[in-house]
């Protein structure tokens, strides 16, 4: 780490650490950056205010269109797994989309490490915005606890999974020393433990009142990713807190948003974003960057959910049209949100017996709404529609 870069900060302050690097068994002895706890809302420029207005006013379009989706959560799964597989891939763990996008109908042994671990995170945001809807507060316990379903079955999933991590760690190492990292966050202990309690505190709608959403959740990521406080999953973790803090401040009503794909193709501006943030504590440019990117991801978001239900609405007229009834109108309805699927699969979905449901496919196979996925075992059907919109 450049620690002339950081010695002037006036957000944060550099703390020395040492120890033995566990990797090569060498002993160090360095420094890390420990951010100082959030206080109120930045000075910013105007066109960092002028980012965040037109961010708001995209969250809040795709708010409105929300509100007249019928089935949010059904809409929810094509989306979120897309944020989980980038969300992933951003950190290194990559799986293709189709196959998250099919995980539900594979069975448990025949999934890839990766894509095992990228439906770790789908998991953990489901039971994240499962407990936004119930309005449970957010706690330190409920982001260890995310944490640890992230790591589920994984390397990571070690003694430390769970809970705040209990040795150093660096980001962005380039070789066999601690001073080759890109970034060295704060040591663990009792301080680190009271930044994350810090953090909490604020992120809930009475730790910032007043400040702006957008810029909320701006700065809640910066320290969030600055802190560091597990030892492995901070960067998805950090990525599914953004939605769940828009959410939590009533800019957006659902987790209908994905964020990473943006950020994924923007890693490296990204990273030195953040990292200037803790050199500077200038504020503006990282707000920009990251209202940009909810924006677009508003716009992008909303699209993909209007081309769903438009879709949704052409496999209702051409099963009608078809004369058409029962059964395979809930098939039409579910291959938005699920577009690969299996006749048990099915039949457990709409409860009706398996002749049924497979009279249902065939016809769908028919009017040209699924069609059979070759080598696939077992038997599996794709809404093709549905994936070139997903």
């Amino acid at each position: 780490m450049d620690i002339e870069r950081f010695q002037q900060s006036p957000i944060g302050s550099l703390v020395t650490i040492s120890g033995v690097d566990g990797r090569t068994g060498k002993p160090y002895s360095h420094f890390g950056f420990a951010p100082a706890p959030l206080t109120s809302l930045p000075q910013l420029t105007g066109d960092a205010w002028a980012a965040v207005a037109e961010a708001s006013h995209a969250m809040g379009r795709l708010k409105q269109g929300e509100s007249l989706v019928p089935n949010p959560a059904l809409l929810r799964r094509p989306t979120l797994r897309r944020e989980a597989q980038s969300t992933s891939a951003l950190e290194g763990t990559y799986a293709p989309l189709d196959e998250v996008l099919a995980a539900d109908i594979v069975d448990e042994a025949s999934k890839s490490p990766a894509l095992r671990e990228v439906m770790n995170f789908v998991a953990a945001a489901e039971n994240y915005y499962a407990g936004l809807a119930e309005q449970r507060p957010l706690t330190v316990g409920l982001i260890t606890n995310l944490q640890a379903t992230l790591v589920a079955g994984t390397s990571a999933n070690t003694e430390d999974a769970g809970r705040v991590r209990q040795k150093q760690v660096v980001i962005g190492s380039r070789g066999d020393d601690i001073t080759d990292a890109r970034f060295v966050p704060m040591p663990n202990g009792p301080a680190l433990e009271a930044g994350v309690s810090d953090l909490v505190q604020w992120m809930r709608s009475d730790g910032h009142s007043g400040v702006s959403p957008i810029v909320a959740a701006a700065m809640a990521h910066y320290q969030f990713e600055t802190l560091h406080p597990f030892n492995d999953g901070n960067g998805r973790l950090g990525r599914l807190l953004i939605v769940g803090q828009l959410v939590m401040d009533d800019l957006i009503g659902e987790g209908l948003l994905s964020v990473s794909p943006w950020f994924e193709r923007r890693r490296n501006e990204y990273q030195e974003h953040l990292a200037s943030v803790s050199a500077t504590g200038d504020w503006s440019p990282w707000v920009t960057f990251f209202a940009n990117g909810l924006l677009a991801s508003a716009k992008d978001t909303a699209e993909r959910l209007g081309a769903l239900l438009e879709l949704q609405r052409s496999y209702t007229a051409r099963i009608r049209a078809a004369r058409k009834r029962g059964v395979i109108e809930a098939i039409g309805e579910l291959l938005i949100g699920q577009p690969f699927v299996t006749v048990p699969w099915l039949t457990a979905q709409t409860a009706k017996t398996y002749q049924a449901v497979s009279n249902a496919v065939t016809a769908l196979e028919e009017l040209g709404i699924l069609s059979p996925v070759r080598n696939a075992y077992p038997q599996t059907w794709a809404a093709r529609e549905v994936l070139a919109i997903a």
